[in-house]
């Protein structure tokens, strides 16, 4: 293809469908990545076709290794390699430390860690062939101060930043960055059957007294993603109205 391949995972909703469109207004081939929300994930395609973009959809569970390599493998084969991976499948189990279950901790880190280094692995081997790419891990405030509750998630959002880190380092001389955004709060479907209240309480404790919305974050990976940032890698930017600083 003669278009730029973008994979987005978790791109059904939320933030990573604002992302995936995003992507497709900078020109880029996307790849809208599922597990379960179908209807969503095609709407989102639907949306980007509508402005003149191009994107298809492909159901995976990138937490299960059999199913993630099978979804490179086919990208590959009908498509081409990819040159832009975004890993944003996520999920919460929230609870406190004492209560929480064994499955409850192993899901959140499957989800969102695991994935992130099974779709990575197999995206920096279509990379390295063609000496180039751009891999962007969708990490969390969360990942870098905790959050009350949330060991599992945190836990979960700091590991993506040490494997950012890490990657950055062994894929740097094959013309292949590796970065990470660390969301704040964001008004997403997740965050908005929150009462005004509790709102209220979060806004104030954030610098810039407002909540974010998913096209901060769109843009920030297109930030990442652009040719132009050739010379950034092993970096965490934190979108999040100055929380984290």
């Amino acid at each position: 293809m003669e278009k730029q391949i973008a994979l987005v995972t978790g791109a059904g909703k939320g933030i990573g469908a604002a992302i995936a469109q995003r992507l497709a207004k900078d020109g880029f081939f996307v790849i809208v990545n599922y597990r379960s929300s179908e209807d969503s994930a095609n709407e989102i395609i639907s949306k980007i076709k509508e402005f003149g973009g191009e994107a298809c959809g492909y159901k995976c569970d990138v937490s299960n290794e059999d199913e993630c390599v099978s979804m490179f493998n086919d990208i590959a084969e009908k498509y081409g390699n990819i040159s832009v991976l975004v890993n944003n499948a996520g999920i919460t189990r929230d609870g406190l430390l004492m209560k929480m279950s064994s499955e409850a901790f192993d899901s959140v880190i499957n989800t969102n860690l695991r994935s992130a280094f099974l779709c990575s692995r197999e995206a920096s081997k279509q990379m390295i062939k063609e000496k180039y790419g751009r891999i962007i891990n969708i990490s969390s405030v969360s990942g870098i101060m905790g959050n009350f509750g949330q060991t599992n998630y945190s836990a979960s959002k700091a590991g993506i930043i040490g494997l950012t880190k890490a990657a950055a380092r062994e894929l740097c001389t094959r013309n292949i960055t590796v970065n990470a955004i660390a969301p704040g709060f964001i008004d997403t479907d997740m965050t908005s059957v929150l009462s005004d209240k509790i709102k209220e309480t979060v806004k104030a404790g954030i610098p810039m007294k407002s909540i974010g919305d998913t096209d901060d974050i769109a843009a920030a990976v297109s930030f990442f993603a652009a040719k132009e940032s050739k010379y950034i890698t092993g970096q965490v930017l934190a979108v999040d109205g100055g929380m984290s600083m």
